[in-house]
Parts: C-alpha cells; structure tokens; sequence
C-alpha cells in the first residue's frame, strides 16, 4: 500500500492554466483544402507548427516588400525541387540566388537529358560498371557529364572570348542565356535579371571542365573566374536594401554567403531555414537562426523574425512555397 506522497511523485498537480492555444490537428471532416490544412499546423506541434512559423515569416518578407535572397544546396536541383525554384525566379518572388556549382552543372543537364528515378539501395558495383552515378534514389547516367563536357567548352569559347576573367554571376547569367528550358533556373533568371551567386563555383563538374579548357588554351592563357568582385557587390546591394529576407534550403557555403554579407548591414531582417544538419557539431549547416543572431548576421528583432523547419526540403519546400507565395 502507498501513501499519498509517492502519488504526488507520480501525477504532480498543478495549478497554473496555460493561457497557450490547444493543441489539435486537421478535421478531416468536409472537403479538404491546403491552405486550412496548413493553418491547422500552427496547432500540430512539432516540426508542423515550425512550418507554419516558416510561412508566416516569409509572409512578412514580402509584406515589407523585402529584397529576399533564396539559398539552395546542388541536391534540390538534382531533385524535383528544380521546378519549384524556377517558377519562384519565374515569378519575381526572389532577388537573389546563391548557389552551389553543382546546382548549375545539373540545372544545364537537365535542360537536355533528364534524371532518372532509382532506388536507395541499388548495388554500387553494377551502377559504376553501368556507367550510372547515384544520388539518393536518383540515378545519373554518365553519358550527361560527356554531353555537358562539349556544351561547355563551347560556351567557353565565347565567355572567354573578350574578356579573360570573368565573375561567377557572369557565367550563370550568360550561360543561362544559352538555355531554351522554361523550367531551367539559370534561364529563368538571366531572362529575369535576377543575380546567381556561386562563391564555390570550381567544386563540381563546371570546375573540373575549366581545369581541363584551360589547360587546352596557350601557356600564357590567364583565363579565370574572379570571386571578389561578386562578393563585393553582394554585400554594397545588401546594404542598399531597406528590408532583407533569407530562405536557405540547406545549408554550407550559400546559406552562409547570405547570413555572411547581411551582417555589413547588421543583419538580415528575417530568416527562414529548412535543414536537416545538426547543430552539435558545430557545423555551419546544422546552426540554428538564433546562432547567427549571437554574430549579428540575423537582427535581433522583438517580434520572432525567424523560423527554422527541421525537415528534409522535398518534403516541406514545396508547401512552404504553394502557401507562402502562391495563395
């Protein structure tokens, strides 16, 4: 037998009403509609109410007419997250893209030969004697990487023609321009005039193609990519902006371009991240917004100016997108 005070151990009483909303999901009952679905995510708990926060945040982003900077990592590209990115460039909803260089090797593959659907767990061995290269359950055959290999050193010619060095916001745009793919990110934004950055623009197959033209050129070729200049004006736009807003799908080096040159204007007005990095190690890619609060790349506003989704991007990216933008 017990007495009562192993009972208040057990099931503590409490006094306090919490004056919070009730948690509660979606009624399914009637017709369903998006929009009501993800409002009842505010009350869903989890990593639902932090998407709702995402939309609410991205709502004010464009309230406050924001110059909003959209950060991306190569694997949306290479997934159907490509086409969700084009209609937002399409669509004048982003200023600023800052990317990886293998989102625009792939973006300018995908204009010609797709990527195909695959499985997690195919045998690695066959797949490299196939000549197929895996990304998760997206299969690349290699016959791309030899077509995209000639559709560059074309291009080369003509980039390099008349000036030899040039900006990686140069190449995006005037590769862009060669592309006839409405769903293409690099078309949509050189038709659109919006800016793509690529700070690491030599870390996929564009980079090792340049090695290669460069090394076919004369010995006294200067050929040659200049990032200074990109970055230079990445940061005197940031700070002409009145109101600045960041979307970072993933994290590394373009989400830290963006919250990097926000903090010569004292941070970045608001902040939404989708990522699944995380933040015990330290890295870049798994630090929350409130991190880059504590550095000054994120204001410190009183009212929450940012919203972290901890969720794989396919999943949510494109909710984000219907709701925010596109209701």
């Amino acid at each position: 037998m017990t007495d009562d005070s192993s009972r208040d151990h057990v099931v503590p009483g409490s006094d306090e009403d919490l004056e919070t909303a009730d948690v509660r999901g979606h009624d399914f009952r009637g017709d369903v509609d998006l929009s009501s679905l993800l409002e009842s995510y505010e009350t869903t708990g989890f990593q639902a109410t932090h998407l709702a926060e995402a939309i609410d945040v991205v709502d004010r982003m464009q309230e406050e007419e924001a110059t909003i900077y959209l950060t991306l990592t190569s694997n949306i590209v290479s997934s159907g997250l490509r086409e969700v990115v084009a209609a937002l460039v399409r669509d004048g909803y982003v200023d600023v893209v800052i990317t990886t260089s293998g989102s625009l090797t792939e973006d300018v593959i995908k204009t010609a030969k797709p990527f195909k659907m695959g499985e997690w767990d195919a045998d690695e061995v066959e797949l490299r004697e196939r000549g197929i290269n895996r990304l998760g359950n997206i299969f690349v055959p290699s016959d791309r990487y030899v077509w995209l290999e000639e559709y560059l050193y074309e291009f080369f010619d003509d980039f390099f023609a008349e000036e030899s060095i040039r900006t990686p916001t140069e190449f995006a745009r005037e590769l862009g321009a060669t592309l006839e793919d409405e769903d293409s990110v690099l078309k949509q934004a050189a038709d659109n005039d919006v800016p793509v950055y690529c700070p690491a623009l030599t870390d996929a197959e564009v980079g090792n193609f340049l090695y290669y033209y460069r090394q076919r050129q004369d010995t006294d070729s200067d050929i040659g990519i200049e990032i200074l200049d990109d970055y230079e004006k990445l940061i005197e736009d940031g700070m002409l902006a009145d109101t600045t807003g960041l979307i970072a799908v993933g994290g590394g080096v373009p989400k830290h371009h963006a919250i990097m040159t926000n903090l010569f204007r004292g941070g970045a007005d608001y902040a939404v991240y989708i990522s699944t990095g995380m933040e015990g190690d330290g890295s870049l890619s798994g630090a929350p917004p409130n991190e880059a609060v504590s550095w000054g790349k994120i204001k410190d506003d009183t009212e929450t100016n940012y919203a972290q989704v901890e969720a794989e991007a396919t999943l949510v990216f494109p909710l984000l997108v219907a709701e925010a933008f596109y209701n």
